[in-house]
C-alpha cells in the first residue's frame, strides 16, 4: 500500500485541535505529531490551512441491496459514503431477502467486499420468530441486532410481546432498536383518513407519527433493557421528550443504554414541509422546532451519544407520490458532514463534539477494533475537511444513486477534499480511487 503523509494539517482528536503532521503506512496510522516531512512517502498532502478529522462512523444506513437496487446499491452508496467523509458504515437488515439469518448477512458481507469502497459492518434483523439465530450472532464479527418497533420500509415488526421479551433477556450483542408504537401510530393514520380520505398532507406526518407514539415506545424498551441488563441503542431519536429517557451522567463506556441523533432531526423542522414534501418524510418523522432543539441540547449535554444519517434512498418518482404512498427516508450521506460543518459554523456545535459524536462515541458504543480515533496502530481513516470553500448542492453533483438530496439549493461553507479509507485514498477533490475496497468491521467485545 502506498505510504501517505498529510503535512500542517489542523488535527482535530480527543477533544482538542493541533498542528501538525499525520504520516500512513501499511494502511495503518504509523505516527501523529509535529514535524514529520523525514519520511518517505508515496501520496505527500499539504493540508495547511485544513481540518483533518478520523473519518466518520455511521451507525445507520439503508443501501438496498439486496432486492431493492433501483433506488441504491452498495457500490453506489458507499461511493457517496467516501464523498461525505464517512469511511465506514453499518448497513440495515431491511432489504429483500432480509438478513434475518446467519446464511443472508454474510452473503452480504461477501458481496461488500467486493465492491464497497468504505469499511463495512450489516446488522442482523430480528423477527418473531429467530430467536435461535440471534442468540448464536458472532459478536465480534457483527455491529448488532435491528428491532423494529414500529412498521417502517420492510415491515420488520416484531410486535410478539414475548418475542420482543425473549430478545431482549437473551441477545449476547448490542440491539439497535426503531422505536415507535405502531398501534399509536395506526389509531392516529384512521382519525386523519376520516377527516382527509387519501388526501392526508404530509404535513400532518408527525402528528401521525407522533411523539406519543415515539416516547410510548423508547421508554418501553429502555425499561426493558435495564430489567435484563442488555446493551441497547435506541436509534433516531425525533422528540425532545424521549432526550430525558437517556442518562447524560455516566461515562459512556459504562452505559448499557444509549441513544442516537440523525441529520435531519437536527437540521429540519415541521415548517419544511411546505417547500420540502415528502422529500423529507422519514420515519419517525421530522417534529417540531423545540422537538429539533432539544434533540440538540441531548446531543451537546450527553444524553445523546452519536450522531449518524439514517441514509435511505428512494427514487424520485417514488418520492413524488401522495402522501400515503411516497416511502419515508432519504439520501443522506454525501452532505451529513456538511451539515455538521454548518452548525459549527452557526455556532451550535464544536469541531470536537462533531468529532467525538461522529467518530469517538460510535467506536466506543460499537466496540470497534481500532477506529474512530487518530491514534499510531490505527486503521488510517481519515477525512480532510476545507471550512472555508463554499459550494451548493445541486441535483447534478448529487452521487446517491436515487439521483436527488432533501438539501438542493443549500449553499454550504465547507468542502470535503480527501478522503482515506484503511490506508487508501478513496476521494480527492471529487475524483474516486477505486482500486482498493474498504475492509470488514471488527469489533472486540467481551461478552
Amino acid at each position: 500500500m502506498k505510504r501517505i503523509l498529510i503535512r500542517n494539517a489542523n488535527i482535530v482528536n480527543e477533544g482538542k485541535i493541533i498542528r501538525g503532521d499525520v504520516y500512513i503506512k501499511e494502511g495503518l496510522i504509523f505516527s501523529v505529531g509535529g514535524d514529520l516531512s523525514g519520511y518517505e512517502a508515496d501520496i505527500d498532502i499539504d493540508a495547511s490551512g485544513k481540518y483533518l478529522l478520523p473519518g466518520l462512523i455511521d451507525d445507520q444506513v439503508h443501501f438496498r441491496e439486496p432486492g431493492l437496487t433501483h433506488k441504491a446499491e452498495i457500490y453506489t452508496e458507499s461511493k457517496t459514503a467516501v464523498s461525505g467523509g464517512v469511511t465506514s458504515f453499518m448497513e440495515m437488515p431491511n432489504t429483500i431477502p432480509q438478513s434475518t439469518t446467519h446464511e443472508l448477512l454474510e452473503e452480504k458481507y461477501a458481496n461488500a467486499a467486493q465492491k464497497s469502497l468504505a469499511n463495512y459492518s450489516f446488522y442482523l434483523g430480528a423477527t418473531n420468530e429467530n430467536i435461535e439465530t440471534i442468540k448464536s450472532v458472532d459478536v465480534n464479527n457483527v455491529c448488532g441486532v435491528k428491532v423494529f418497533q414500529g412498521s417502517s420500509t420492510g415491515n420488520m415488526l416484531v410486535d410478539n410481546p414475548k418475542s420482543l421479551e425473549a430478545i431482549f433477556r437473551d441477545c449476547p450483542i448490542l440491539i439497535a432498536t426503531h422505536s415507535e408504537n405502531d398501534n399509536i401510530i395506526k389509531e392516529n393514520l384512521e382519525r386523519y383518513k376520516k377527516e382527509y380520505g387519501e388526501n392526508i398532507p404530509v404535513k400532518l406526518h408527525p402528528k401521525i407519527r407522533s411523539e406519543e407514539a415515539c416516547y410510548d415506545a423508547s421508554k418501553i424498551v429502555v425499561d426493558m433493557a435495564r430489567m435484563y441488563g442488555t446493551k441497547l441503542h435506541v436509534l433516531h431519536i425525533s422528540t425532545g421528550k424521549e432526550v430525558g429517557l437517556f442518562d447524560k451522567n455516566l461515562p459512556l463506556s459504562e452505559k448499557r443504554i444509549t441513544a442516537e441523533a440523525c441529520i435531519h432531526h437536527l437540521w429540519f423542522s415541521e415548517e419544511d414541509y411546505a417547500t420540502k414534501g415528502n422529500f423529507i418524510k422519514w420515519n419517525p418523522a421530522i417534529k417540531t422546532v423545540e422537538d429539533r432543539e432539544s434533540i440538540l441540547k441531548g446531543v451537546l449535554e450527553g444524553n445523546i451519544d452519536v450522531i449518524a444519517t439514517d441514509h435511505a434512498p428512494h427514487t424520485i418518482e417514488e418520492k413524488e407520490q401522495s402522501y400515503l404512498k411516497a416511502p419515508s427516508g432519504g439520501p443522506l450521506l454525501q452532505h451529513g458532514l456538511a451539515t455538521l460543518l454548518e452548525m459549527y459554523h452557526d455556532g451550535k456545535i464544536s469541531l470536537e463534539q462533531i468529532v467525538e459524536k461522529t467518530s469517538h462515541n460510535v467506536a466506543i458504543l460499537f466496540e470497534i477494533e481500532k477506529r474512530g480515533y487518530l491514534r499510531a496502530g490505527y486503521f488510517a481513516d481519515l477525512v480532510l475537511v476545507n471550512l472555508d470553500d463554499p459550494w451548493e448542492v445541486k441535483r447534478e453533483n448529487v452521487i446517491s444513486k436515487c439521483g436527488w438530496s432533501p438539501f438542493e439549493g443549500q449553499k454550504f461553507r465547507s468542502k470535503i477534499t480527501h478522503t482515506i479509507v484503511s490506508g487508501h485514498l478513496a476521494y480527492e477533490n471529487g475524483v474516486f480511487n477505486e482500486e482498493k475496497k474498504g475492509e470488514r468491521l471488527k469489533f472486540s467485545r467481551n461478552v
